[in-house]
């Protein structure tokens, strides 16, 4: 590409990378929940199958692809789309992979700062005060009780707190992969599962803290979470099999386009499939290990299965959780550091979504990082202010999240599983993979990845699609089919009129979507034009 080309500074900068990136919120809210909802011991069946089928499989994918563009100097999905496939039509592939991880950014940085926000409070005693409804607080200071309410600046509204977040993300992303995303992983993951242990242990030693309440102890609240219950029944609801494929993207990041990004700075030879399993591995030991031990044993030893039922991630993370610290011996510091570990898990995942963007930009326009940070920080900052003001029942961040951060994201690591499958094919794919290698894939995995693999995301995005877009009853026999709220939200139904918000929502998606369209069109003849020349 004639510039010089970054890379990562050491071998365990980029696993703590690849695992920052991982580790997020879903790890300590998300899973947790999820886990107690599906019945714990047929979630994690579900789980670790779909870790295993998609997730693992994926993550080899993506750090295989991602090291072979590197080569040839591209570092975007769609620069490394065009070089596998040798097509022109190849780079219109890598579209998906700026889209998703941009406006994933551009909601996750305002959830970030309420990390940061309640880390704050928390530490001041503010959240800590008898009798204080913590509903009523988290609409106020996220803006989900009204739109444009979240607008303050005050050390007490969400505002101060993204433009802190906002600022931080972009300083760093601005220094580059070593010097910055590289830095603030080798701080932070080691900060974050230092403080995890020590909320753990806590949680762990609680025993029975209301003698009245016996029944709502460790043992018992563990058990709520990790008991097995009805597998069989459990394993036959597809909407567990839903959630379990669904927590493994997030969880893992996979499908992103961070990954394959990071991925294209190494080295010719570095090991990819050690690397890929033990970042994999960080991340599974942060959200089974530590997030699967805190967040609902926690909660069921001081509210009971009353306080957990019917909880989302935002409900437990916000409301619930600042419950069970103010009930907690010494809940002030508990609840400080773990809002701090939140925010430490976010700032690690946002900024990986940054990379993805960056890199486009700069080998694509043949711009500079001054330049791509400025143009990326114009785009993300309309983006966040639009999440950020139309904030009433959070509908443009869950709007934006469903059809992007969910069903984008599956037709994003179907492409990139099929491109290694299909495209590379597999027999150079795995030379390719094992260059460098400390340890080699199974040869099993050569048929999971060209067949299972990609059948099974299509399945699980079909029944996804049926469920959550077409209302369908999962009836064979008596078929039904009810248009779900994301779909009510734009053309109304059984009484309900469409959400002007949603309608705003999908229009900045299609908005983002033709200017990506319009840059990888730009990128596509300046990348003809230095190939001609090289030639």
């Amino acid at each position: 590409m004639g510039k010089a080309q970054e890379a990562w500074g050491s071998r365990l900068g980029v696993i703590l990378a690849v695992a920052g990136s991982a580790v997020g919120l879903g790890n300590f809210l998300r899973f947790p929940g999820l886990a107690a909802q599906y019945g714990g011991g047929a979630f994690m069946i579900a789980y670790f199958i779909s870790l295993l089928l998609i997730g693992i499989p994926i993550c080899w994918v993506e750090w295989t692809l991602g090291r072979y563009g590197g080569r040839a100097g591209y570092h975007s999905t769609s620069g490394i789309f065009q070089v596998i496939l040798n097509k022109p039509w190849g780079k219109y592939l890598g579209v998906i992979g700026f889209i998703v991880p941009v406006c994933i950014y551009m909601y996750y940085v305002y959830i970030e700062a309420w990390c940061l926000g309640y880390a704050l409070n928390a530490f001041t005693g503010r959240m800590s005060m008898e009798g204080m409804d913590y509903g009523a607080f988290f609409g106020q200071f996220t803006g989900a009780s009204s739109d444009g309410v979240a607008i303050h600046f005050g050390l007490g509204d969400v505002g101060i707190f993204v433009l802190i977040v906002y600022v931080l993300n972009f300083y760093f992303i601005y220094r580059g992969i070593s010097k910055g995303i590289e830095t603030v992983c080798k701080f932070a993951m080691p900060a974050l599962i230092v403080i995890a242990i020590i909320i753990l242990a806590r949680v762990l030693t609680l025993g029975t803290p209301d003698p009245t309440k016996p029944d709502q102890n460790v043992i018992a609240g563990l058990g709520y979470l990790w008991n097995p219950g009805d597998i069989a029944t459990g394993l036959r609801n597809p909407q567990l099999w839903l959630a379990a494929a669904g927590q493994i993207f997030f969880s893992l990041s996979v499908g992103f386009g961070v990954i394959i990004t990071y991925a294209s700075y190494l080295r010719s030879n570095d090991d990819v499939v050690l690397s890929g399993l033990t970042a994999s591995a960080a991340n599974e030991f942060c959200e089974v290990g530590l997030g699967g031990l805190i967040t609902v044993p926690a909660a069921f030893i001081f509210l009971g299965a009353a306080g957990i039922v019917g909880q989302g991630t935002f409900g437990l993370g916000f409301n619930v959780l600042p419950q069970v610290f103010a009930h907690m011996p010494g809940g002030q510091i508990f609840a400080s550091i773990f809002f701090l570990l939140l925010f430490l898990a976010a700032i690690t995942s946002s900024l990986s979504m940054l990379q993805p963007g960056i890199a486009f930009l700069e080998e694509g326009l043949n711009i500079n990082r001054k330049q791509s940070v400025a143009l990326l920080g114009f785009v993300t900052a309309i983006g966040t202010m639009f999440i950020w003001y139309f904030s009433k029942d959070l509908k443009a961040l869950d709007t934006i999240d469903f059809w992007v951060g969910t069903v984008m994201l599956f037709v994003q690591a179907t492409i990139l599983v099929i491109i290694f499958g299909w495209g590379l094919g597999i027999k150079k794919g795995w030379e390719i993979a094992h260059e460098g290698a400390e340890m080699r894939i199974p040869d099993i995995f050569k048929f999971i990845i060209k067949f299972v693999t990609p059948a099974f995301l299509l399945i699980i995005f079909t029944l996804f699609m049926l469920q959550n877009v077409f209302g369908w009853n999962y009836s064979f026999s008596d078929p039904q089919f009810n248009p779900t709220g994301y779909v009510r939200d734009l053309i109304g139904g059984e009484g309900q009129a469409p959400s002007y918000v949603a309608r705003l929502s999908v229009g900045w998606i299609l908005i983002m979507s033709v200017f990506t369209l319009i840059l990888v069109n730009i990128a596509g003849k300046n990348w003809n034009r230095q190939n001609s020349t090289n030639d």
